[in-house]
């Protein structure tokens, strides 16, 4: 006994070292010290010290997810051990950026990176890890090892552990080395930028943090970047590159979201995930949709049909620099989905507020995760976009920012003008009324808050109303101009100068109201994602036969139905339509402009633009020939999914681009403008558009779906078809011995430059194509008919330049005749 007694003091004294310590939980790191006063010793041989020797008094402390403390220029974290392994959403995007970059393609506020990490513990280090939901598999099968030890995910970034806390609750490093170090993961510079831009390298002593802040769920990182690079997109002299990064970091909730498994015949953005656990033999796509977590307050009454407010509303506030006359606007689009809730049986589901003051609230700040902000940027770009952060694991909209840029409301009306002012005389002006303007600037925000809520958009909603209820004002009243605010169909261009009470500005339709229901509804019969799916699929059958609830990929650009800045079922009606009423703006353009303000500066900028409409109204008639419909279904609905346009059509197609592009269009030419704007380049502005419209019209995708057809259709439009009528329509003063003026003989040689790259080009040798991207298809050119047709149509061509060029016909159209042929020959006979 006496032997034992030495042995249990010591089991007790060691046991009560640790029951005085804090022990880990199931779901914490097991490499957490047990014992903290080893741990925090003055320092050990790990080089770990004393937290007062790394915390020092000069230290400036911001609570939060983490500790953050700010000592001269280094910055340290302080995480809660409680904190290691927890699950947290990582976003980085650009916060400013010097001009050009990317092409324009990029914003401030564009997303660079999204992912989940980790914070882990090995050793005497801490690891930042990246965590992927890609492959997943139910923890309880015996797959699920296989899917960790064949998915070993990477480390972002590890730190020396320099203290513990003093009660031994978390562990401090520091974390300036992530943010002055390029981290491609967290970079503004993707690997194509760099080779673009030629990026030496991250310039460290140019490169700084501006700044960290700490909130009760994120931290947010902005930080200073400085490259050099000997092409950059501006600033060519500094050879130089400079950009601002804000990085996100969000602690994601404990239990997520049930989630709601994605329909492609219903628009959402999606998250995705392979489960290596399906009964399916193979590893299973698990697609759900993006949606902010509404749940009723009642859900006894809610069950009973009742309208229930949610448990937590979606609550937008605006940035506190919002100009003052706009904001009830602002408000007015955010709250236009209150009616779409409705539909989906809550009340008051999504509110609007003004931010509280400093007096109000001191702890609020736009940066802040728990709140969804309409940031109002002071910049000349012209924009404006609905980002949004969302669950990995299930697909909950965690938070978003809309973000709306100063100047976007000239663009909006410049297209006013342009688009209605024939048929709308409070249009015909610079100085648009200010009621019409907000109306405008409340369905972009209704717009950009929908990108916010999950919904993409849907190109199908304005093919949903047929071309002349558009000219009647009773029905644009009710039914506005297309199915869905989610549509690009910003105006109706369609309505005539002799049409009364019409409605010239979008709004919410009745595919929203649709959409809403399908996505948030809660469906109390189901327990679970599976058990929804019966019902969600008699939603959508129940309306697939009522266009105003189809949706269309806007990514279907081969699809007539699915097309951006288009209204109406027919675009060659809603082209007469369109191209009548720009013909009467730009013989007022100049009373309605410079007359006006005695500069030509809006007359330039408007002609430009009114070239950019007419081009689209254009589009929207090539996209007839060679197009498929898309209307996508499931195997137990009837008919195909997709379907070519008929060759009545497509031909009928042809002849309007014939009269429309490709005959000169002399209402375009204006001496009142060109003479005003510019010096020279008067035939080139036009022949560019024209230029656009043959490249389109003779691209490898378009053969190819032409060549398609003759596989599958008993009556089609075929390839040799098109190839034929568009070179007689482009060559039609041979025909007629007539001389050929200087925009037709540019439009000539345009065509023969395309002609010259489908006879020597063999296409792309790879395209991208993914599940939320329908890529044009790829077929092998140099083994297709495409070579061959093209041969054929330039010997045809050359042959009848041949007679046509000894007819009675002026100097310059011989010698364009006999340069046409020159040029013929080297492609036919290089080497001759």
């Amino acid at each position: 006994m006496k032997r034992l007694l030495p042995f249990l003091m010591l089991t007790l004294f060691l046991l009560s070292l640790t029951a005085n310590g804090q022990r880990p939980s199931k779901n914490e790191d097991s490499s957490i010290p047990t014992n903290f006063n080893d741990a925090t010793k003055s320092k050990d041989k790990n080089g770990i010290k004393n937290y007062s020797e790394i915390i020092t008094k000069d230290a400036i402390t911001d609570t939060g997810l983490f500790s953050v403390h700010k000592i001269k220029e280094e910055y340290f974290y302080e995480i809660p051990f409680n904190k290691l392994k927890k699950e947290m959403l990582w976003v980085s995007r650009i916060s400013q950026l010097p001009q050009g970059l990317g092409g324009g393609y990029f914003n401030a506020g564009s997303k660079t990176n999204e992912q989940v990490v980790q914070w882990t513990r090995f050793q005497n280090k801490i690891l930042l890890k990246v965590k992927s939901y890609a492959n997943v598999a139910d923890s309880t099968k015996a797959i699920h090892n296989s899917v960790v030890v064949n998915n070993y995910e990477p480390t972002l970034f590890a730190f020396d552990i320099k203290a513990f806390n003093t009660d031994s609750t978390a562990v401090v490093i520091n974390v300036t080395p992530l943010f002055n170090t390029d981290v491609m993961a967290i970079s503004g510079l993707s690997a194509r930028l760099r080779k673009e831009y030629k990026v030496k390298k991250l310039e460290s002593s140019l490169s700084f943090i501006n700044g960290i802040k700490s909130f009760p769920e994120n931290i947010e990182v902005k930080q200073d970047l400085t490259y050099s690079a000997s092409e950059p997109p501006s600033f060519s002299d500094m050879e130089s590159i400079s950009l601002q990064m804000n990085q996100s970091m969000i602690l994601l909730p404990k239990e997520p979201m049930r989630p709601r498994t994605y329909d492609s015949r219903v628009g959402f953005f999606t998250v995705s995930q392979y489960d290596y656990g399906s009964k399916e033999l193979k590893a299973d796509q698990k697609t759900y949709i993006r949606r902010w977590r509404l749940e009723p307050k009642d859900s006894v009454a809610y069950a009973n049909g009742e309208l229930v407010e949610p448990i937590k509303p979606i609550v937008y506030y605006l940035d506190p620099g919002t100009p003052e006359n706009l904001r009830e606007y602002i408000k007015q689009g955010i709250e236009e989905w209150q009616k779409p809730f409705e539909t989906a049986g809550f009340k008051n589901a999504i509110l609007a507020k003004d931010a509280p003051t400093a007096e109000e609230d001191p702890e609020f700040s736009p940066e802040d995760v728990r709140y969804s902000v309409v940031r109002y940027v002071a910049s000349t770009t012209r924009n404006a976009t609905g980002p949004s952060v969302s669950d990995p694991r299930s697909g909950e909209i965690i938070e978003s920012d809309i973000i709306w840029y100063h100047n976007h409301l000239r663009s909006y009306r410049n297209r006013y003008l342009l688009e209605t002012g024939a048929a709308n005389p409070s249009a015909r002006t610079l100085n648009t009324p200010e009621s019409e303007i907000g109306e405008m600037m409340r369905m972009v925000i209704a717009h950009e808050v929908g990108h916010a809520l999950g919904f993409p958009h849907n190109m199908a909603a304005s093919y949903a109303y047929p071309v002349d209820s558009l000219r009647n004002g009773a029905f644009t009243q009710e039914n506005g101009i297309a199915a869905s605010i989610m549509d690009y169909a910003r105006y109706n261009y369609v309505a005539q100068p002799e049409d009364e009470n019409i409605r010239f500005i979008r709004q919410i339709g009745p595919y929203d109201h649709y959409a809403t229901n399908w996505g948030y509804r809660v469906i109390p019969s189901a327990a679970t994602k599976e058990m929804e799916k019966d019902t969600l699929n008699h939603w959508i059958r129940k309306h697939e036969l009522d266009p105003k609830y189809k949706f269309g990929r806007q990514s279907s650009r081969f699809d007539p139905q699915s097309q951006t800045e288009s209204i109406g079922n027919d675009p060659i009606i809603a082209g007469d339509y369109g191209l009548s009423n720009l013909k009467f703006v730009a013989q007022n353009l100049k009373s309605w402009t410079s007359d006006q303000t005695n500069d030509y500066g809006d007359l330039e900028e408007l002609y430009e633009e009114l070239l950019s409409v007419y081009s689209r109204y254009v589009g929207h008639v090539v996209t007839n020939i060679g197009g498929v419909y898309e209307n996508l279904k499931t195997p137990d609905q009837e008919g195909y999914v997709f379907t070519h346009v008929s060759p009545e059509v497509q031909k009928s197609s042809m002849v309007w681009l014939q009269l429309n592009i490709f005959a000169t269009p002399t209402w375009l030419i204006d001496k009142d403008i060109l003479l005003n704007i510019d010096h020279a380049g008067y035939f080139e502005g036009l022949r560019k558009v024209q230029e656009r419209h043959i490249n389109g019209l003779l691209s490898f995708d378009r053969i190819g779906r032409m060549l398609d057809a003759e596989t599958t259709e008993v009556s089609y439009y075929s390839a040799l078809d098109m190839l034929k009528d568009l070179r007689t329509g482009l060559w039609s003063e041979m025909g007629r011995g007539s001389n050929v003026d200087i925009f037709r003989r540019n439009l000539q040689r345009t065509y023969l430059d395309r002609m010259a790259f489908l006879m020597m080009d063999n296409g792309p040798e790879k395209r991208y194509n993914g599940s939320d991207f329908e890529s044009t298809f790829v077929f092998d050119v140099s083994t297709s008919d495409v070579h061959t047709l093209v041969r054929g149509e330039l010997k045809t061509l050359r042959s009848r330049l041949q007679a046509a060029k000894n007819s009675s016909v002026n100097t310059i159209t011989r010698y364009h005749y006999e340069d046409a042929i020159a040029r013929i020959d080297q492609l036919l006979e290089p080497g001759k």
